[in-house]
């Protein structure tokens, strides 16, 4: 007779042999941008118009200390087939701008202003019914954290076959089919035994395939990944990542990945938004945000990377902690902790919000910050720092 528990140590050992990550020997500070095909593309390789457009987003929760501004003036778009990585400390708006995208935000606790459009069909202020029809179909999430998502008193296989039902009139034995599949196609051994087991029956990197196998059931043309990779080991951050990789380019979905794993942006990103304090601070090409930044933020980020070639060197940490969101501090709201702040001329910095501008004065790269000297502060001082 097959110990159960024998196969579960087989099915784990697949799955961590499936995908060893490779450690560059020319390893350097901050990461390198991945060459993938689709990047030597337009900006718009699907050839539409984009599938998300976010224009001006701006949600606060109202509380007993005061109004918290959570996301302010956010606006951003992905084209079908392209990836967007929304990056920036913890408590920045990355997650509450996408929990908005969802449609997941309580109206009676939230105010939400603004435009977020789905394939051109505007769904701020849609219904809850209607929202309903929306999430798991024409959108969906794979959440942070899987243990918690999964109902623990329900097969992983009935949890999947019920998101497929919710939106498509068929029998079980029809959904079970596609579950099934599903289950097969994330790369799940022996898809006929898991599909009745129960989540605490699965491994952490099991459990988040499983997810995305759910996310992915209704054939949603936009995902939304947050922190897919979070509290995983190295070997299965790296399957994880190929899995969405190839799952995009067989579905031809968008994908929003938030994350603070500069890393992982730079191996998955066409484009990035870096956000904090609820604004965009920098926009562009994953090419243009990580190899020619141009705002201070987005610096110290890149030299808070630890590296194998910079063991003997100690981490540049953002000094400071990110601003209370019940009382930003006026002008830039990076200015409290910005380093280059005295190089600008008066008091601007203090004072006055900086706009999001083109970078160099064209292009679809854009920053917000006073500096008028970003690009020679970088090469002169930033950059050698970098490696």
């Amino acid at each position: 007779m097959t110990d159960p528990a024998s196969e579960d140590r087989k099915d784990t050992m697949v799955e961590s042999a499936a995908g060893q990550a490779q450690t560059p020997a020319d390893a350097k500070r901050g990461p390198a941008v991945a060459t993938r095909e689709r990047r030597q593309g337009a900006a718009n390789p699907s050839g539409e118009t984009p599938y998300l457009v976010v224009e001006d987003l701006t949600v606060k929760f109202p509380t007993a200390d005061g109004l918290v501004s959570a996301v302010n003036g956010l606006s951003y778009s992905v084209p079908l087939g392209r990836t967007l990585a929304i990056v920036g400390e913890s408590g920045s708006g990355k997650s509450v701008s996408s929990m908005a995208v969802m449609g997941l935000h309580d109206p009676k606790r939230t105010k939400i202003t603004g435009s977020i459009r789905l394939g051109g069909d505007e769904i701020v202020g849609l219904p809850e019914n209607e929202l309903m029809k929306v999430r798991g179909d024409a959108v969906a999430m794979v959440f942070q954290d899987p243990q918690s998502s999964l109902h623990p008193l329900y097969t992983v296989g009935n949890q999947i076959v019920e998101a497929y039902r919710v939106h498509h009139q068929v029998s079980k034995d029809v959904a079970k089919k596609r579950a099934l599949e599903m289950l097969d196609l994330v790369g799940i051994p022996n898809p006929q035994r898991r599909f009745s087991q129960y989540p605490h029956e699965f491994s952490g990197g099991m459990r988040q395939r499983a997810m995305i196998a759910m996310g992915l059931v209704n054939d949603p043309k936009l995902v939304i990944a947050d922190e897919p990779t979070t509290a995983l080991d190295v070997t299965v951050q790296a399957q994880i990542l190929d899995l969405l990789n190839n799952l995009q380019k067989e579905f031809g979905s968008a994908i929003v990945l938030i994350t603070h794993d500069l890393g992982v942006v730079a191996e998955m990103a066409d484009d990035v938004l870096v956000m904090y304090a609820g604004r965009c601070v920098e926009y562009g090409t994953a090419e243009d945000v990580l190899a020619r930044p141009r705002m201070p933020y987005t610096w110290g980020l890149l030299e808070s990377i630890p590296t194998v070639s910079a063991a003997n060197e100690r981490l540049r940490p953002i000094k400071g902690l990110p601003p209370s969101l019940l009382n930003l501090p006026t002008g830039c709201s990076f200015n409290p902790r910005c380093p280059y702040k005295d190089r600008v001329k008066g008091e601007r910095c203090t004072t006055d919000l900086p706009e999001l501008l083109p970078v160099d004065g064209a292009g679809a790269h854009t920053s917000r910050c006073h500096l008028h000297d970003k690009a020679s502060i970088y090469e002169a001082e930033v950059a050698p720092r970098l490696g």
